[in-house]
């Protein structure tokens, strides 16, 4: 049977994942009574709320080709974020095409032009599907342009810019060689890439080589490694030898699975060429090449598979909240079951490293974004982990012995209206205006080069300062001298200054001092933060005073308390939000903010505190200790 392998990518809500969802369907890998949800690929309780793809997910269809021959197309799934950059450039390697879905309106955009350097790179054939062309806004023929400009730019061989174009609306399953062509099936896409991938290269006789792309967990059978044979044969219950980057180790072959639609199937035997998955050795890892055992095994290491850098770097530690180990949820609340989770994350992520410090509670998470980071810390949550966070920093390194940090260009999409409003707080976050193009629907694009820590913390303030009408994407644009202290927040905050109950009378003879952050009956503790001044200090304020009782009767009417809506956050809201001097406590049942120095009395002012951190941040990559 023939195979081919091919790579979906794209930029973040593109739909990638959507488009998979009809040609599985399509390709008859449901039965017709069979009941299947919308974003199938999104297996991911996360990825469902949140309507992405973190992880990237192998899958098949089987076509039939004109000659009548049944042909297997390996799909991969990547995610469409930056963050979650190091799950493309590792799945990348398990195809040899990419097939480039960019939006009809929208166009190429930050993440379109990372996926296609990495594929590019790898010489891949592409395929472009222009997507979403049913849009009201849907400018087919200026995107395709814009397309062939960064194929261009990007410095494509003669044989890549060449590529051919599909137009489709993957929400109905519909794919056209040409705009005016009946809307039918995805029977033009299935064509596409019989004719444009090449079948997989590599030798089945040749001694056997897999370098190891995924890891994966099964509970019946345990950890899963998942990569492609580039050469080879390899069977089940075979001795294999393990290449690792510092040891060289014999393992046997306990259970082969090969990808048939969503499901894994146990098979006896894999070729070149195909995406397998691998059970029964437990140290593997990411970047591991599995051979077998003949003569000279030792040396047949493929290359290790390489990411970008991290960007951005938090403190991760031990709940040290007086609630902590309160959650009847929690079920992980101490240094040694942190650290353990983080070596397995890193095991298999290899975007996110983290380092101890000199406090054997408090850990260094590095990654590339806050959302990876958020997304990290979520998952742990729902594991029943307790953590407390520091406020996320960039990652600096010394060039010729001078301190660097990261910049990144920010590509901003926004209704006119809103373009000086942007432009004025980019600004003073020491963004660069690079480019500036209108559209013609009433929308402009603005494309600015800024430090990465200039971003920390704008994506909330972008949205609401565009009212949710705003597009913010981002990426790497490479490293510059350290361009001092930059302010974050401009207001302070409301902290509590003791422990209880939060009370409605309290909170309503407070409500016009800010912005809370809880609602009435939530407990409180001294240090905690429960909302958001309207001046620049913080202020102690007193949550749980209640009304006094007397028996002299009132022939007035009772106060009616009226409070404004709380700002409820999130952990990634709470990251952006809090300053130096502060931390988010994250319990199963619960994200809290706090000060890292709880008593009042021992509190400097929040203008010494950050500047104390940040100074500290420049001279040294430790992290200062997560109190208290």
């Amino acid at each position: 049977m023939q195979l081919r392998n091919v790579a979906i990518v794209a930029h973040v809500d593109h739909g990638k994942t959507t488009l998979v969802d009809h040609m599985l369907k399509q390709a008859g890998t449901f039965r017709e009574n069979e009941a299947v949800a919308d974003r199938v690929m999104d297996s991911n309780d996360l990825e469902r709320e949140r309507g992405i793809t973190i992880l990237a997910k192998n899958t098949s269809v089987r076509w039939k080709a004109p000659s009548g021959e049944v042909v297997k197309i390996n799909v991969v799934d990547t995610p469409g974020h930056s963050d979650f950059g190091g799950e493309v450039e590792r799945t990348l390697m398990m195809a040899d095409a990419a097939i480039l879905l960019v939006d009809a309106a929208e166009g190429p955009l930050p993440q379109t032009r990372f996926v296609l350097t990495k594929a590019l790179a790898l010489g891949f054939p592409v395929i472009v599907v222009i997507n979403k062309i049913d849009r009201g806004d849907a400018r087919p023929d200026d995107v395709l342009n814009e397309v062939f400009d960064l194929f261009v730019d990007l410095e494509a061989s003669d044989a890549q810019t060449d590529f051919p174009v599909l137009y489709a609306v993957g929400r109905d399953g519909h794919a056209m060689r040409k705009l005016d062509d009946p809307k039918v099936n995805l029977q033009p896409l299935f064509e596409t890439i019989l004719e444009k991938v090449p079948a997989p290269k590599g030798d089945a006789s040749a001694p056997l080589q897999i370098v190891i792309n995924n890891i994966d967990h099964d509970d019946y059978i345990g950890r899963l490694a998942i990569g492609r044979v580039s050469q080879g044969t390899i069977k089940a219950n075979q001795q294999v030898g393990v290449l690792k980057e510092n040891a060289k180790n014999r393992a046997a072959i306990k259970v082969l699975n090969t990808f048939e639609g969503l499901k894994r199937t146990v098979t006896q035997e894999a070729q070149a060429g195909e995406i397998i998955a691998i059970a029964g050795i437990e140290d593997i890892d990411v970047g591991d090449t599995i051979t077998d055992l003949s003569e000279g095994w030792e040396g047949r290491a493929l290359p290790r598979i390489t990411v970008e850098q991290p960007t951005i770097k938090m403190r991760v530690g031990v709940n040290t909240s007086p609630f902590a180990g309160k959650c009847k949820a929690s079920k992980f609340l101490t240094s040694r079951q942190l650290r353990e989770r983080l070596v397995r994350e890193t095991r298999k992520n290899l975007a996110i490293k983290f380092e101890d410090t000199e406090s054997p509670d408090t850990f260094t998470v590095l990654g590339r974004g806050e959302l990876q980071l958020g997304v990290l810390v979520e998952t742990m949550r729902r594991e029943g982990y307790e953590v407390q966070l520091g406020n996320p920093e960039v990652v600096t390194k010394e060039i010729d012995g001078q301190p660097h940090e990261p910049y990144e260009m920010a590509v901003i999409d926004v209704p006119d209206q809103y373009i000086g409003t942007v432009t004025e707080r980019l600004s003073n976050r020491r963004g660069r205006m690079m480019k500036m193009n209108g559209h013609g629907h009433g929308r402009t694009r603005l494309e600015f080069r800024i430090p990465s820590r200039g971003l920390i913390g704008f994506r909330g303030e972008f949205l609401t300062s565009t009212r949710g009408t705003g597009l913010l994407t981002t990426f790497f644009d490479g490293w510059e001298p350290w361009g001092g202290m930059m302010a974050k927040r401009q207001l302070g905050a409301l902290v509590s200054d003791g422990q209880g109950v939060a009370t409605p009378y309290a909170m309503n003879h407070l409500q016009a001092r800010g912005e809370f952050f809880l609602h009435p009956g939530a407990e409180v503790y001294e240090g905690m933060i429960v909302g958001e001044h309207n001046r620049p200090a913080d202020a102690d304020v007193n949550f749980r005073k209640e009304k006094k009782q007397t028996n002299v009767r009132n022939h007035g009417k009772d106060e009616n308390v009226m409070l404004a809506v709380p700002r409820i956050l999130t952990i990634e809201t709470a990251m952006e939000w809090i300053d130096a001097d502060e931390l988010v406590e994250v319990t199963p049942d619960a994200v809290r903010v706090r000060k890292q120095i709880l008593q009042c009395s021992r509190r400097p002012r929040r203008s010494e505190a950050i500047e104390e951190a940040g100074s500290r941040t420049l001279q040294s990559n430790a992290p200062p200790p997560m109190a208290d």
